[in-house]
């Protein structure tokens, strides 16, 4: 059974894979757009699903407040990117400057989760419930739970 650090490292690992394969597209193309839509919802899906079974339980505890909260500003900043990008033409070369600052800032935000808050967040979070919140946040994905 997985537990909830290992199911948000599943969607991390999709965003970082969309994103390098969106870097490699040029212009108005296709692939260009089927990643961006891919990796839109991706975000948009992760950030929803994490904020209700990851940061919503750790805001409640002291020790965890501050991060959870910086980690649910660090989603809205994700947002305002991505705004910024559907905004942009995709064959613009101010699209490729708004995705890599995407890049960066998502980047930093899952380092800073896998590096400190899942290390913090493991220490008031015990077992059943990291197992427990897994499983609503797999479902709240749309993934099938194992």
């Amino acid at each position: 059974m997985n537990n909830i650090f290992d199911a948000l490292r599943e969607s991390h690992e999709k965003q970082r894979l969309l994103m390098d394969a969106l870097l490699k597209t040029s212009g108005d193309s296709k692939s260009r757009r089927e990643f961006y839509a891919q990796l839109k919802q991706e975000l948009q899906l992760h950030a929803e699903a994490e904020e209700r079974n990851f940061y919503i339980p750790l805001i409640k505890k002291d020790s965890t407040i501050d991060m959870s909260r910086h980690g649910i500003s660090e989603h809205h900043s994700i947002d305002k990117i991505l705004a910024q990008i559907d905004e942009t033409d995709f064959d613009s070369p101010a699209w490729l400057t708004h995705m890599k600052s995407l890049q960066h800032q998502v980047l930093h935000h899952l380092e800073e989760e896998e590096q400190h808050i899942f290390q913090m967040a493991g220490k008031v979070i015990g077992d059943e419930q990291k197992q427990d919140l897994a499983a609503k946040y797999q479902q709240e994905m749309g993934e099938s739970v194992h």
